[in-house]
């Protein structure tokens, strides 16, 4: 059974506090019960906070490491080195921190000039090491775009309407930096054990509005896609973002 939650904290660090330690809760439960545990990272600045979080005591000593596989849902196509790359920000704010093996961190090879190609290396790649048909995250780690894009899921893209595949390339981006990218598609996500939304900032309110409380049109507002098919939806906000919403939503 699948089923959704909403989460409201205060600010931006207690939403970084909250969401670390949901992911070593996590990476527990899923090691106890099948010996490894599968998570999808995210870019954007939310996440940073939430990755600063498990390079610290107490955190980083109680997260699995040994156990743990390191996937991007999505990265752009720019040199793993590059100001832009979402494995760079995950490996000076984390990676770089713990011990996690190498071999263990799989990042989007995005850099090169055939993206059609990488993405379906990436996908392979998914498959070698993440159980299932189609293959099962334990964890999803996703934000939301001022214009309620996940991932690289942007709205109208056709990475949208990408039928079986699970990891595809994606047109240059209509936000900065204006590049092609490589993403998990909405069935990918959907089927991960757990998918974890942050949200953070007035900013985001009242998209946060249109996507849980407004008409059902994920081709505007592509996060509606979203919907873990066998797993669990949570969604964490702080207050700002939140403040829009109905006493029913929460």
């Amino acid at each position: 059974m699948s089923s959704q939650q909403i989460q409201v904290v205060a600010d931006v660090a207690a939403l970084a506090t909250v969401a670390a330690e949901q992911i070593v809760v996590g990476a527990q439960a899923a090691v106890a019960a099948r010996g490894s545990f599968a998570i999808a990272l995210s870019g954007g600045s939310t996440p940073r906070a939430v990755y600063r979080k498990l390079a610290e005591a107490p955190l980083r000593e109680q997260m699995p490491w040994a156990n743990t596989y390191v996937f991007w849902g999505d990265d752009r196509a720019v040199p793993l080195d590059h100001p832009d790359s979402n494995y760079r920000m995950a490996y000076e704010t984390l990676l770089a921190h713990v011990p996690l093996p190498k071999e263990q961190i799989q990042p989007v090879l995005a850099s090169g000039e055939d993206l059609d190609a990488a993405a379906e290396h990436y996908e392979r790649t998914i498959r070698c090491y993440v159980p299932g048909a189609p293959p099962r995250f334990d964890l999803v780690l996703l934000g939301m775009g001022p214009d309620g894009h996940t991932a690289s899921l942007f709205p109208y893209s056709p990475a949208l309407s990408a039928g079986d595949a699970l990891v595809v390339a994606t047109p240059v981006a209509p936000l900065e930096p204006y590049v092609r990218r490589i993403t998990f598609t909405s069935r990918l996500i959907n089927a991960a054990s757990a998918v974890l939304v942050l949200i953070a900032g007035a900013d985001k309110a009242g998209r946060v509005v249109e996507v849980l409380e407004g008409p059902h049109e994920p081709e505007r507002l592509p996060i509606q896609l979203i919907a873990p098919v066998d797993g669990d939806l949570y969604w964490m906000l702080d207050r700002p973002a939140a403040r829009e919403l109905s006493r029913n939503t929460l």
